[in-house]
């Protein structure tokens, strides 16, 4: 087939025109390059692109033990309305804006009703003023929203007239900006911590402990001015964070903290209260609670008590005083002391138990010197074996692991102060002996107590207190965080098991009765505190309105232990009482810990003729379900449902749920939740048995 020569020179001249064109930009862009106003070029391209900015890489995630989440990033929108077209050709400047104008008119009803149902705090009436005051200053950057939307409410703005057509076209526009929630609260807040509202950076708690790893490596990118606007371009992606899995127990935290702002309501001159939960085996812990009294009268988490506050530990000391004149044979289980009518002499002061008005207690054995908490005893036990030698007693109680660094990932957290009779920095006086042995003239924090104690129920293996088991990736675990141990062995079998028979009659015939339940469910041993703390600015003891520091320290079972608990309560004025006032939040816990919702066995519970079911509350239904199956108690009454008496689109009532019964039966209908505040449920933004939408934010406000 022959070429057409008309084509062929139809196709060498558009050749020919395609080169002319491409060497005129070529000596055009030569020229500019070359030219004397290349310089006035730079600077004119400097001024519209910005190099080297940095990328913000996400946040990773702090979750729970079970992987629920307690601190992560979310995105949020603020949301914009550009009501100026830009455009360098005038002729379709005018026309764009032509065609915004008019549907912004026609439409602006419509767009403030659905506004006002997507963010109900604001109504039709105040959207409508706002997108209208924006359009007569003609502004390019006008906020419809003075809050943060979340993603599923920009979703459904975008399904609204104008504001689903692109910026260009309609004007609306967002800026994403990261923010850290808490889906729990204050939950173990202070322990989780925080960042820096400006900055973004970590303040405190685990946030700051292992930032390096949840902050992840930022990108880098530039961005250039187009159409009045800066559009971002990406040169060097940013590396995520990696998610932490925490020890935090979500369940436990919750009833930890609920009896612990019951106790502390309940009492008068209440300043702070601190409780912690450790799994024995693992020192994993499950809940801390840090609890200070603001200016308002309420309590809230402001500092990491547990970790940070140094405080002569008062009686739950005494332990590790028997205990170093156990393992040296200096002291038998069984021996006697004479604690005389509640005084007595000691080196030019008087020791005084707290029964001393009443005629004090005569004779008791060494076990009843703990049961019964005396000082007098204890102390003239230590005095007795070691007043000649009190080095080889500070050795005893280093060489039980008493005050031992734990090296916790807290910035702020401190350190135990266990004076040494041979040093230079402070005199040891006579009587430093006898009040050391009681817990006194020594400083540890509650979490180096809850140590001690967990080693003495894990038979003798002290092992550092745990916060972070695993690091993840994207759900895959790339580095686990194995248990520490600090002491393999504490001490001698013998010693532990003096030591266990002691602690746990404490409970069962003392002071600590109030910290068990009687027998009837499990043995608990620990042992009960109270010291009167010295007043600030170097005021000693006896000036103004006294104040104490009163605690309980123990594990359960008695006879296999899974944990360990402290409960420390710091209040002025009398009484004062570690077994009174510590020893129900600490029954409260450990009954809770232990039962994980069933206190008995079903069979054991009544006669042939009753029936016994579970008390089920709605919510965690799947849970429930495997719970009732495990336990053979397959009755439908058993287990109401939330969505039995609730249409499939209609919102349930959580009024009166704890926070995770509720989110879970609205998260189950596809809402997006908000939870302000703990306890249970008081109020919901959305009405019981109102329609609703897949994706809707319904806001919870808990007490």
């Amino acid at each position: 087939m022959k070429p057409d020569n008309n084509s062929t020179g139809r196709y060498r001249f558009l050749f020919i025109i395609i080169c002319l064109a491409a060497c005129y930009i070529l000596g055009t862009a030569l020229q500019t390059m070359l030219s004397p106003q290349k310089d006035y070029w730079v600077t004119v391209g400097k001024r519209f692109t910005k190099e080297n900015l940095p990328i913000p890489a996400n946040r990773g995630n702090l979750l729970a033990s079970d992987g629920q989440l307690l601190a992560g990033s979310i995105p949020e929108f603020r949301l914009y309305m550009d009501y100026v077209v830009i455009d360098a050709d005038s002729t379709a400047r005018v026309k764009a804006q032509h065609w915004r104008d008019s549907a912004f008119k026609h439409d602006i009803d419509s767009i403030a009703t659905g506004l006002a149902k997507i963010f109900p705090d604001k109504n039709k009436a105040w959207f409508k003023k706002r997108l209208e005051d924006g359009k007569k200053l003609r502004r390019h950057a006008w906020r419809i929203y003075p809050k943060n939307a979340t993603y599923i409410q920009l979703q459904e703005c975008k399904k609204l007239p104008l504001l689903r057509e692109t910026s260009l076209k309609g004007g609306f526009y967002t800026e994403e900006i990261i923010q850290r929630k808490k889906p729990f609260g204050s939950l173990a807040s202070r322990t989780i911590g925080d960042l820096w509202r400006d900055s973004n950076g970590a303040k405190c708690g685990l946030e700051l402990s292992f930032d390096s790893i949840l902050r992840g490596k930022p990108g880098i990118g530039h961005s250039t001015k187009v159409r009045n606007r800066r559009i971002r371009f990406i040169d060097r992606e940013p590396q995520n964070g990696h998610d932490l899995v925490t020890t935090i127990d979500v369940n436990i935290q919750d009833v930890a903290e609920k009896a612990m702002r019951k106790m502390l309501t309940s009492l008068d001159g209440t300043e702070i209260g601190i409780a912690m939960v450790m799994e024995v085996a693992t020192g994993d812990i499950k809940a801390i609670v840090n609890l200070s009294r603001s200016n308002d009268g309420k309590f809230y988490e402001m500092k990491n008590n547990a970790v940070s506050d140094l405080m002569e530990p008062g009686s739950t000391f005494k332990t590790a005083s028997i205990m170093v004149g156990l393992e040296d044979g200096k002291i038998k289980k069984n021996e006697t002391v004479d604690c005389t009518g509640g005084t007595y002499p000691m080196h030019g002061r008087t020791m005084r138990d707290h029964n001393w008005r009443k005629g004090g207690y005569g004779t008791l054995t060494v076990s009843e010197i703990l049961e019964q908490s005396s000082n007098i005893g204890v102390s003239r036990l230590i005095d007795r074996a070691y007043h000649n030698s009190p080095q080889k007693y500070v050795d005893g109680l280093k060489d039980l692991g008493v005050g031992v660094p734990l090296d916790l990932p807290f910035v702020g957290k401190g350190e135990p102060i266990i004076p040494q009779p041979n040093s230079k920095k402070r005199y040891w006086s006579k009587t430093d002996l006898a009040w050391m042995s009681i817990g006194y003239v020594t400083q540890l924090t509650p979490i180096h107590t809850l140590t001690f104690y967990n080693g003495i129920a894990n038979n003798g293996r002290m092992v550092k207190p745990r916060f972070v088991k695993a690091e993840k990736d994207n759900g895959i675990v790339v580095r686990e965080f194995p248990t520490e141990v600090i002491r393999e062995r504490m001490c001698s079998q013998h010693t532990l098991d003096d030591i266990h028979d002691i602690l746990e009659k404490v409970v069962s015939k003392g002071l600590g009765k109030r910290a068990g339940n009687g027998g009837k469910l499990f043995k608990v041993s620990g042992k009960t505190g109270t010291a009167q703390m010295a007043q600030a600015g170097g005021k000693g003891y006896h000036s103004g309105t006294p104040r104490y520091m009163v605690s309980f320290c123990g594990y359960y079972p008695s006879e296999a232990p899974k944990y360990s608990t402290i409960v420390c309560i710091v209040k002025k004025g009398l009484p004062a009482s570690g077994g009174l006032h510590c020893g129900p939040v600490f029954s409260e816990i450990s009954q809770y810990v232990m039962s994980k919702g069933v206190l008995r066995d079903p069979k054991d519970a009544a006669d042939s003729t009753s029936v016994f079911t579970a008390d089920i509350a709605p919510g965690n239904e799947e849970g429930a379900k495997l719970l009732v199956e495990h336990l053979n108690l397959n009755d439908k009454n058993a287990l109401p449902e939330v969505s039995d008496s609730v249409k499939a689109n209609e919102v349930p009532n959580v009024i009166g749920m704890g926070a995770k019964s509720a989110i879970h039966a609205l998260r189950a209908k596809k809402l997006n939740v908000k939870v302000k505040g703990t306890g249970k449920v008081v109020s919901q933004s959305m009405a019981p048995g109102s329609t609703f939408k897949a994706g809707q934010t319904i806001s919870l406000k808990l007490e």
